[in-house]
């Protein structure tokens, strides 16, 4: 059956719209579609659009029958000029649950037909976009933050403090335990992390834990946030209606666990919500992990930093001792130099002064370095047979997985009266130089074999005497083939070390050591050199007043 509609020339057959002049269009029952005048009366409507809207029928204000909106946008249209074009517009609401956007058509003829597009799914879709983009915006930021510093504490701040302004209202990262205490960082949205510790039970929150053991989390419908413990809700929060305790995982160990409070009188978390939660848990109980790996590795290494150093010198039953180190790099603390004093045992026995230099630099030899000055410090009680210690050396060198070697300088030194007396024995070494109360600089007749190349060492000894005032100095080859000068390419020499020295006579060790050692660095400049290490071994020129061996600088008289 075919009905025409007289005054717009519209058929209507079978519940769909056939548009003769002036809709030039098929209208299908796809989408909702109706017409009406420009004063707002309906003309008529296809069946989605009497489905959608009830009230739409012929004759029928738009006011009573469509949404406000629509009503509006009708309201709103004009009739274009003759040969314009028809001003595109479109205009989107709410009908029931759904979402519509309504494209208009406007006819010269005073008719207007709107075309109602269901587009709800469509921005369902473009909302979980831009939701998972932000997402994955804030992912990134935190990963940036979290990564940009192996400092644990900031880690964990700054963990506390995205979750509480991001992800929920309040948040806690909870640390393993530290005896019978919780570590706490605490955060509230618009505050700043607060550090704190408890005494408590971790089983008192659900799912606790678990998450400190790296369980995967207890959904959060079955944590009732009344029953959790007074520690965990922040002074001032209120009662919270949603809770999620989720684990940090780490690199093998859990590096602690994030518990996400909201507020009684919000929205709770949903189950994406939580899936996320546990996406940012990953990032910063990883960055946490590395950063507690860090702090681990480092202590242990200032531990191991601090065996590794050289000592700091005094002054030893009466004889004057002082040193001076610096690695060939400026980033670096040791290296392959070194050198040690080892007091006497007994009142009136020679103490021991060792330098060496290990083959190569940097952190390999300087592991070289502290196995052979452990292996001395074992062998004191030979201290004063150097032939014996440094076949000793030797032996255990050659038995190591080691494939360095090493040049060293053995010294005994005893104050004898108001001198010292000295034996001093190079195994591949520089011999010492002696400074006496004149200026005149003389080398210690000694020479040897290197350790730990071949199975044999051979090595003379030299004796010697300082006065007071007189000095023997012991140095590593750094400082004689430093490169350096005018022209960036020349080395200092032993002939100008010993000018250096001569120009040091009468001067107490300690000053002796800062004048070679500024003397160098001027030479070298910003160029290249090997390990420095030197030792001075001064006679005193007065004598000791105090009454702790020498231990302190006490008095002197003249």
């Amino acid at each position: 059956m075919t009905s025409t509609n007289p005054a717009t020339g519209v058929d209507v057959q079978g519940g769909s719209l056939w548009s003769r002049a002036p809709y030039p269009v098929l209208i299908a029952d796809l989408h909702p579609v109706l017409i009406a005048d420009l004063q707002g009366a309906i003309i008529l409507v296809n069946e989605a659009a009497s489905a959608l809207l009830p009230q739409a029928r012929p004759g029928t204000p738009m006011a009573d029958a469509v949404p406000d909106w629509l009503s509006s946008a009708h309201a709103a249209l004009r009739i274009p000029r003759q040969g314009a074009a028809a001003e595109p517009a479109v205009w989107s609401g709410r009908v029931g649950d759904r979402v519509f956007e309504a494209h208009p058509t406007v006819e010269d003829s005073g008719t207007v037909l709107w075309w109602l597009v269901d587009t709800t799914d469509h921005r369902l879709a473009e909302e979980a976009l831009r939701r998972e983009r932000e997402r994955t915006a804030f992912l990134g930021r935190a990963s940036n933050l979290l990564l940009s510093s192996l400092n644990l504490e900031r880690c964990t701040n700054v963990t506390a403090q995205m979750a509480a302004e991001h992800l929920a209202d309040a948040a806690l990262v909870v640390a393993p335990m530290r005896g019978n205490r919780l570590p706490i960082v605490t955060c509230l949205g618009d505050g700043n992390p607060v550090a704190s510790s408890a005494i408590a039970d971790p089983a008192s929150v659900p799912g606790l834990v678990e998450a400190l053991q790296g369980f995967p989390p207890v959904p959060t419908r079955w944590v009732d946030p009344r029953t959790v413990p007074d520690w965990v809700v922040p002074e001032g929060f209120g009662a919270p209606g949603s809770i999620v305790v989720t684990p940090l995982p780490g690199h093998g160990v859990p590096a602690g666990a994030l518990i996400l409070l909201r507020r009684a009188d919000g929205p709770g978390f949903t189950p994406e919500e939580e899936v996320f939660a546990r996406l940012f848990a990953a990032r910063a109980g990883a960055a946490m992990s590395a950063a507690r790996l860090y702090a681990d590795q480092s202590a242990i290494t200032d531990v191991l930093m601090r065996e590794l150093l050289p000592p700091s010198l005094r002054q030893v039953s009466g004889v004057d001792f002082a040193g001076g180190y610096r690695p060939s790099e400026d980033h670096e603390r040791i290296g392959g130099d070194f050198y040690d004093v080892h007091p006497a045992a007994t009142e009136g026995a020679p103490s021991l002064v060792v330098l060496g230099d290990v083959c190569g630099k940097g952190l390999e030899a300087a592991v070289l370095t502290g196995k052979i000055r452990n292996t001395l410090h074992a062998l004191l009680p030979l201290a004063d047979d150097h032939q014996r210690m440094l076949a000793l050396l030797n032996m255990a060198l050659l038995n190591s997985h080691h494939t360095r070697f090493a040049t060293l300088v053995l010294a005994s030194a005893v104050r004898e009266g108001g001198s010292v007396r000295m034996r001093v024995t190079s195994a591949g070494h520089p011999p010492p130089l002696v400074v006496r109360a004149t200026g005149e600089v003389e080398e210690a007749d000694t020479r040897g074999t290197l350790i730990g190349a071949i199975p044999e060492v051979r090595a003379d000894s030299a004796d010697l005497f300082l006065a007071p005032g007189e000095t023997c100095v012991l140095y590593t080859d750094g400082f004689t083939e430093a490169r350096g000068g005018p022209m960036g390419d020349a080395m200092f020499g032993e002939e100008r070390l010993r000018r250096v020295l001569a120009e040091c006579a009468g001067m107490p060790a300690e000053g002796i050591v800062e004048r070679i050692q500024m003397v160098a660095a001027q030479w070298v400049g910003t160029g290249r050199h090997d390990d420095m290490a030197v030792v001075v071994v001064s006679a005193p020129r007065s004598h000791h007043l105090s009454a702790v061996n020498g231990h302190t600088r006490g008095r002197f008289t003249a």
